[in-house]
């Protein structure tokens, strides 16, 4: 019932000859939950989680070997090993609660507002971190800037939150061993507050020492990426739904810009970018119109939108796996002769 009032509401107020009220559909709503979907995409993302786990476990169990014997295999024991059964499991723990975290805050902000939302899709992929992350779907109109505000930085804020307790605690549990051996050895670039903590926390780290992050670690690593990827303000990303309620249509300027700065950071420091940049192309640039944009959000929701300006730059990392720019592959399909 209390979306059928959102609707009407929204329908009344738009008038027949708004664009949006033309476009919207409100029997779109009430496609039928499959909520057993949401549950089983849950559970083989924890156990995608669980997997990926095993590897980092056993790297940060045996960085002082791996160190000593770049050849270092622990074999398949480390399946029957209880104490990289328990960290591989507080890794895949940690990190989907932070990622729950995240669209729970959307969610929760929609039901607030009475606006109807999916429960969160998780998507499992047996990868570096285990998912390619986690969405809900939102099926009917938003109507003002304050709402739309409110439900792009719910999430971040939540999953920052979530990832810094993760983080302190676990580069306070991380292992500070001497250089390991380039090849062979993934390393991953550190966001700001990586940098910060580590030099709170770790004091006997040299210039030919590496940072083996425990796994609580690594999942409050993962958060602060998926914080800060979401943060863009491109398109309907968490970031783009904040410009736009800030900035109004003049949004789609800044997502030019940022549009020019992912092709850069492709080049020159990850050539994941540009896959991203690809996706954002695909999807469009430009925020969907709301029906009321002309309120002012307010000067509250400005300083948090500050705040958030802050987390991103905290959270942003140029380069999450080192070594792998867009130029340096150029050359290695293209050589120079």
């Amino acid at each position: 019932m209390d979306e059928q009032r959102t609707i009407d509401r929204f329908v009344d107020e738009a008038g027949p000859s708004a664009p949006t009220a033309r476009k919207f559909r409100p029997s779109s709503l009430f496609v039928k939950d499959r909520i057993w979907l949401n549950v089983l995409l849950f559970v083989l993302t924890v156990l995608s989680l669980f997997i990926v786990g095993v590897s980092w476990s056993v790297s940060y169990k045996y960085a002082e070997e791996i160190g000593r014997n770049p050849a270092f295999e622990a074999g398949p024991g480390v399946f029957r090993d209880p104490q990289i059964l328990l960290l591989s499991l507080i890794y895949a723990l940690v990190l989907i609660v932070i990622l729950l975290g995240h669209e729970l805050g959307h969610y929760l902000t929609c039901r607030r507002y009475g606006i109807s939302a999916t429960l969160p899709f998780f998507i499992p992929a047996p990868t570096l971190i285990g998912t390619m992350g986690a969405f809900i779907k939102i099926r009917s109109p938003i109507a003002g800037k304050k709402q739309l505000f409110d439900i792009g930085v719910a999430g971040p804020l939540l999953s920052f939150v979530l990832s810094l307790p993760a983080l302190v605690a676990g580069v306070a549990l991380s292992k500070v061993v001497p250089a390991l051996p380039r090849e062979g050895t993934i390393y991953f670039g550190e966001p700001l507050l990586l940098k910060i903590l580590g030099g709170l926390l770790i004091k006997n780290a040299g210039p030919n020492h590496d940072l083996v992050l425990h796994p609580v670690a690594f999942a409050g690593w993962v958060g602060l990426l998926v914080t800060a990827m979401n943060l863009f303000p491109l398109g309907q990303l968490d970031g783009g739904h904040v410009s736009y309620a800030i900035l109004g249509p003049k949004a789609k300027i800044v997502a030019r810009v940022f549009l020019g700065v992912f092709i850069v950071m492709g080049l020159f420091f990850w050539a994941g970018w540009l896959i991203w940049a690809l996706v954002i192309l695909l999807l469009g640039l430009k925020h969907p119109p709301i029906w009321d944009e002309t309120s002012p959000i307010g000067m509250k929701r400005r300083i948090i939108g500050a705040l958030v300006v802050v987390i991103f730059i905290l959270s942003f990392i140029p380069d999450p796996i080192q070594g792998y720019n867009g130029l340096d592959l150029i050359r290695q399909i293209w050589p120079l002769k």
